[in-house]
């Protein structure tokens, strides 16, 4: 597959090494030497110097014969131009990404007008992204796969953990709930655990529920969420803005810190019900006017990384529950995680991730493999995929226990979907003609088929 990335910028570069690390073929576009120099030097990719808007530039990278072609400059409009004329000259795919708000609001009629296949927002995913997670603490995080059909959490084992010590088949004895583990990650190690895997303090575990099952999964669990009534947002900005009018939508009490006098008569206008405050929060005299102390939420999402580190570590010192930081830059997550356990959300990082879980469907598609959707979890060493049970099936209607039914290593059956009912799998479960499936695979085994999952 030959993909084509216009802009190099942290997200550009993340997904550059994404690509590469899976053997396709890149090629790169940028206005400066500079950056193509560096990129080259570090990646096995082709360079071109120029605008990725320009005809020119892009038949240079090979616009005309390429599979998908990739537009992140910082400017929405480039972006735009670029996916255009890439469509126009051959290019199968097309993606972008748009942070201007009026723009990323018009998501719909931007694919239709400019032949897009895939526009990412990062500012509104990672409004999104903190929605779905406010309340929860630090150590559990909740992510949507495939249009809100699957949940999953990902929980960090602590000390007194009721995963710490305890074999899977234990913990399934006293946690009863519509849940499965499909997936730990130890030391940056993948495994696909049977009943006899026991977990440790400091395993990464990954399960795998269905929308009705969360809240009783928490319950199960001990997990306990907070009340999240009272959620201070610094930072007014598109992605505060966002998420403002969801938790209001929400029946929160939404108090934000916006240092532009500009967006804060904006924001007064347009949530008559929030508490709006001028004011730059990196002050601890601003943090005390709000009464952060008594917040039960801390979302702090400027666009400045030092500014949200020190919000959130003066937040995690006087107490705050729940405590949501963005942060660009990979230090800086890592030195906050050593400080505490809190959500950490990074645009770029929610960005190339969803852009490579994009390139890769398309190159499933392109491969005429059985995968219906796919995507990259566990840090990228595990895939969960979709496929349609037909009588092709060689494992058809034997109960999962039956020593015939028989999985490739690191390999696991995570959920059933029947009669557009999701279902997770026990010992009795069968796989029936008609049926959705969702695979949990190790990446290394490059499932493709889905008689391949079987020994």
């Amino acid at each position: 597959m030959k993909v084509i990335v216009v802009g190099i910028g942290k997200t550009g570069l993340t997904l550059i090494e994404m690509l590469t690390k899976e053997g396709i073929d890149v090629t790169v576009i940028d206005c400066s030497k500079r950056i193509i120099d560096s990129v080259t030097d570090k990646y096995n990719v082709t360079g071109i110097e120029g605008s990725g808007a320009s005809r020119e530039t892009l038949k240079k990278a090979g616009a005309e014969t390429a599979d998908m072609l990739v537009a992140l400059t910082a400017v929405d409009e480039i972006n735009l131009l670029s996916c255009l004329q890439a469509k126009n000259l051959g290019t199968k795919y097309t993606a972008a990404r748009l942070v201007l708000p009026d723009l990323s609001l018009e998501k719909e009629s931007l694919i239709k007008e400019y032949h897009i296949d895939h526009i990412v927002r990062p500012k509104i995913d990672v409004a999104e992204i903190i929605h779905n997670n406010i309340g929860l603490p630090g150590h559990v995080r909740l992510d949507s796969f495939f249009d809100d059909a699957v949940k999953m959490l990902s929980i960090v084992v602590l000390k007194d953990s009721p995963f710490a010590g305890k074999t899977l088949l234990e913990l399934h004895k006293e946690l009863s709930g519509s849940f499965l583990i499909v997936a730990v990650t130890r030391d940056s190690k993948l495994f696909i655990p049977d009943g006899n895997f026991i977990c440790e303090e400091g395993d990464n575990v990954y399960l795998i529920t269905d929308q009705k099952g969360v809240s009783d999964t928490f319950k199960n669990m001990g997990i306990i969420t907070t009340s999240s009534k009272k959620v201070l947002i610094v930072g007014g900005g598109f992605t505060g803005d966002y998420l403002a009018g969801e938790l209001l939508k929400a029946g929160k009490d939404v108090t934000i810190i916006e240092e532009n006098i500009q967006n804060c008569k904006k924001l007064m206008e347009k949530y008559p019900k929030a508490k709006i405050s001028y004011g730059n929060a990196e002050s601890v005299e601003v943090l005390e006017a709000e009464h952060i102390s008594k917040k039960d939420v801390v979302a702090s999402i400027t666009d400045r990384d030092e500014a949200n580190l020190v919000v959130s570590m003066y937040a995690w010192a006087v107490g705050v529950p729940s405590i949501i930081t963005r942060v660009d830059t990979v230090a800086h997550a890592k030195m906050l995680h050593k400080v505490n356990m809190d959500i950490t959300v990074s645009p770029c990082e929610v960005a190339a991730n969803k852009l490579y879980r994009y390139v890769r469907n398309a190159q499933m598609r392109d491969a005429k493999n059985e995968i219906l959707r796919f995507n990259s979890i566990c840090d990228s060493l595990a895939e969960l995929m979709e496929f349609s049970i037909t009588e092709e099936c060689s494992h058809l209607n034997i109960p999962f226990r039956d020593k015939a039914f028989k999985l490739k290593k690191d390999t696991i059956v995570a959920a059933i979907i029947r009669n557009g009912e999701m279902k997770i799998p026990s010992g009795d479960s069968t796989l029936q003609a008609g049926d959705k499936v969702f695979i949990v695979s190790s990446s290394k085994n490059k499932i493709k088929n889905l008689n391949e999952i079987f020994r």
